[in-house]
């Protein structure tokens, strides 16, 4: 990515954490990012391009982030955990954007939705190592959103106002021993309720 896309990305990502949607219009990421406002749609389709950019940098990341070569699937799952807390904590914004606090007036192009949907992918991949052999595909998938959800149950409370009445200090240590009670649990077979570990569905 060229020196301007990335100003003009790091300015927007700015501007979203400050205030959100209706932050982000074209001239105030051109005052942010010191260039005029057709240098910023040289390169981007206006405001939906560069939400667009963003989210689809946001989940890459997350992509990046679970793309864990071990041997061990626990340990692999884990790691990718790890990595997902980092990210998540190191790119609020993105966080912010991919994971709802966006806004109804944006919905993400099918090139940058995609996007998500391997990051997805991917975690439920982590996931087919773990469990048990002829564990169903719902089953994965149940167990894959199991998962996520106890990541971002971490986030978004180390994000919240409760963190002021909660302590968060070594929020992400504090996490990862949960998602490790979780995984062992998943890999001994016990699904979420209502879930089948048949071998069907794919």
């Amino acid at each position: 990515m060229d020196d301007a896309k990335t100003r003009i990305l790091a300015a927007s990502s700015e501007l979203f954490l400050e205030g959100g949607y209706d932050a982000l219009s074209v001239r105030a990421i051109a005052a942010r990012a010191q260039m005029s406002t057709i240098g910023i749609y040289n390169h981007f389709q206006g405001k939906q391009g560069i939400l667009d950019a963003l989210y689809a940098e946001g989940f890459e990341r997350v992509v990046c982030g679970m793309d864990v070569q071990d041997p061990d699937p626990r340990a692999a799952l884990l790691h990718a955990c790890s990595n997902y807390l980092e990210i998540a904590e190191r790119y609020p914004a993105h966080y912010d954007l991919i994971y709802g606090k966006s806004d109804s007036a944006y919905t993400p192009s099918p090139a940058a939705s995609a996007v998500g949907t391997r990051a997805f992918d991917m975690l439920h991949a982590l996931i087919a190592r773990l469990v048990p052999a002829g564990t169903g595909g719902a089953a994965r998938l149940d167990a894959a959103m199991q998962i996520w959800s106890v990541v971002h149950g971490f986030v978004s409370l180390r994000r919240h106002s409760i963190a002021e009445v909660v302590p968060m200090d070594h929020w992400h240590e504090r996490a990862l021993p949960v998602i490790a009670l979780v995984a062992d649990a998943l890999a001994r077979g016990e699904l979420p309720r209502g879930s089948h570990g048949d071998g069907s569905g794919g």
